[in-house]
């Protein structure tokens, strides 16, 4: 009798064969691939025990999760490839799913492709940034997920090291033969001339050595190597020379203080952190060298409803140090891994030396590990809202400010208050509204302030916001998802007591102060600082800015409209102009008719001065 009839309910469906490799696997390392009915791989894993692995997908089916039970459903068959040890199981079952793609492996995806710098295979090698890696024994830095970082890369190299800029393949037939002729490079001083033999072959391998150092992020002992440099070449009365090395030293501590610095610890070190929700993953990677940030790069994962934490940082460590040359000296996990010591053994390998694998649990590392965990969340959260951009349409700044917000559906219609006046004049107040993150200037409304005397712009808020809102009632008109009240605490506290007092308190409502662009929220004394590059703050500035723009323009209408009414464009030599000006600077006619000579003429000059006082006596 077979050793799983006792789950033979389990096997409804499947295949008698299935049963039959089940009972025979072999106990070995290895990988084994699922099989659809129609011979396609779906699924590639590796096994310190096949035998042990693969039953377990088909013992208990109904506690697995439904991804996992919709896979096993689907297998017809199973094929096994034994391997001599873990280390080999895992290569094989990394270049399978990197070749096959199976639908129910996870999916790592970069979002795009990434540049590379490359330092060719050749005598006197090319140093170029490339997005295409070519396996003929060159070698490759990066991916660079940031192109900026890999150009400065770039810049203090062709600064510093007299590396050829050339495409031509250059050899000591080729040199000899001068097949290849100095160019403008050489004449600027950006190139030693190894086309003509100007520079050996040792030479020119020893700059590419300190090239490789710089781009492996040992600027450190780059430094130190060039201050011994420099130090043999004043010894040897070589001051030009020394004095050239002196100012790469300078380049290079420069280029040293732009990076992060995370760490006290010299050691190399990589940071792994995830962050995952539903059926997607970010993974984020920092990479440390002698404790500076030199790169930050992130992986999406999507397909992970059947798989662990563990199992998804597993999968991310197989990607990315498949695709890197350099094994740092320590590693640092938010999660512990299943196959901690096969992960060790394979890295050891390829480094040729120890390799710590850690998970902090306190102090700075846990820090690190947790500021890098805060990076895979943002770009989670960035994924999510581009997704939810795809299949409801919503725009992407609106998405992000409910994110920002924590709001609990969308801000698709935003109305914000901006309260205008000079020096307690012409007080007015705008309302615009934005729809979908536009704004809809057919519902734009503007208020004169009535109740309010001089400048209060906390009473001149609660009046307009009574205003407004009590006719949203009365005329049954759209309630905002957003209310958004041009200043701080006070112009908040005005209006969410209108709301209460209205019964409209259930109104998402926020303050948004100009000079720190703070943002604050009803009963909480701490404001919220969003990016500066945020969509989600652009969003508040832009309707902000034009509910101010929209008040400014309609108290300067107001304004000079009743400038063109006063009393005193009737003075002579005050027209318009010298009318506007006088009400800006002293606040009133009354304020107008009670200066002082020397006022009056500080403002408009003396004549027109005189023809004021005179207007003004002759008028009592």
């Amino acid at each position: 009798m077979s050793s799983f009839d006792e789950n033979k309910d389990i096997f409804d469906g499947l295949k008698k064969n299935i049963e039959d490799i089940l009972d025979n696997l072999p106990s070995s390392p290895g990988v084994y691939q699922f099989k659809n009915d129609k011979g396609k791989v779906i699924y590639v894993g590796k096994a310190v025990n096949i035998r042990s692995r693969v039953r377990s997908y088909f013992r208990n089916l109904s506690a697995h999760t439904p991804r996992t039970r919709a896979l096993v459903e689907k297998v017809s068959d199973i094929e096994i490839i034994v391997t001599d040890n873990e280390v080999e199981a895992l290569i094989l079952e990394s270049n399978l799913i990197k070749s096959i793609k199976p639908r129910y492996n996870v999916l790592l995806k970069d979002d795009k492709s990434y540049p590379y710098i490359r330092i060719t295979n050749e005598p006197f090698p090319q140093v170029f940034p490339t997005r295409r890696i070519v396996k003929n024994g060159s070698k490759y830095f990066g991916p660079y997920t940031e192109v900026k970082v890999m150009k400065n890369a770039l810049k203090i190299i062709r600064d510093i090291f007299m590396v050829r800029n050339c495409k031509y393949y250059l050899d000591d037939e080729v040199i000899s033969k001068r097949k290849v002729k100095l160019c403008l490079e050489y004449q600027i001083k950006k190139c030693g001339g190894p086309c003509e033999g100007l520079v050996s072959k040792e030479e020119y391998q020893e700059m590419i050595k300190k090239v490789i150092q710089l781009l492996n992020g040992k600027i450190d002992q780059l430094i130190s190597s060039l201050k011994n440099d420099m130090l043999k070449a004043s010894e040897e009365l070589r001051f030009e020379e020394a004095a050239i090395i002196k100012n790469k030293i300078e380049l290079l501590t420069v280029y040293s203080q732009r990076q992060k610095v995370l760490s006290l610890d010299s050691k190399d070190q990589d940071v792994f952190a995830l962050s995952y929700e539903d059926n997607d993953a970010c993974a984020v990677i920092f990479k440390i060298r002698a404790g500076k940030l030199i790169e930050k790069r992130h992986y999406y994962l999507t397909n992970i409803e059947h798989l662990t934490e563990n199992e998804m940082i597993e999968n991310v460590i197989e990607t990315f140090y498949n695709e890197s040359e350099f094994i740092p000296d320590q590693i640092f996990l938010q999660y512990e891994i299943e196959d901690v010591e096969l992960f060790k053994k394979w890295l050891e390998g390829k480094k040729g030396g120890r390799v710590e694998i850690i998970v902090p649990k306190q102090g700075e590392k846990e820090k690190l590990v947790s500021m890098c965990q805060a990076n895979a969340r943002y770009l989670l959260d960035e994924l999510k809202i581009q997704k939810m951009k795809k299949e409801k349409y919503i725009p992407h700044a609106v998405k992000a400010l409910q994110r920002d917000l924590r709001l609990k559906k969308p801000p698709l219609r935003i109305e914000c208050f901006d309260i205008s006046n000079l020096q307690g004049t012409d007080s007015v107040a705008s309302m615009v509204v934005f729809i979908d993150g536009k704004p809809k200037k057919s519902e734009y409304r503007k208020f004169n302030i009535k109740t309010v005397v001089g400048p209060n712009d906390f009473a001149s808020m609660s009046e307009v916001i009574y205003r407004r809102y009590k006719r949203v009632i009365e005329e049954n008109l759209p309630i905002p998802d957003l209310i958004i009240v041009d200043g701080g605490k006070g112009q908040l506290s005005s209006a969410v007591e209108v709301l209460k007092e209205l019964g409209l308190s259930n109104i998402n409502i926020i303050g948004l102060a100009k000079r720190l662009e703070e943002i604050f929220y009803p009963d909480n004394p701490e404001s919220q600082l969003l990016p500066k590059t945020s969509s989600s703050l652009k969003l508040l500035q832009s309707v902000r800015d034009e509910a101010h723009r929209f008040a400014i323009t309609f108290h300067r209408e107001k304004r000079e409209k009743h400038i063109s009414e006063t009393e005193l464009t009737q003075i002579k030599t005050i027209g318009e102009k010298k009318a506007k000006k006088l009400l800006i600077e002293l606040g009133s006619v009354e304020a107008v008719k009670n200066a002082g000579f020397e006022k009056l003429k500080s403002i408009v000059g003396e004549e027109s001065a005189n023809n004021i006082i005179e207007f003004y006596k002759l008028k009592t």
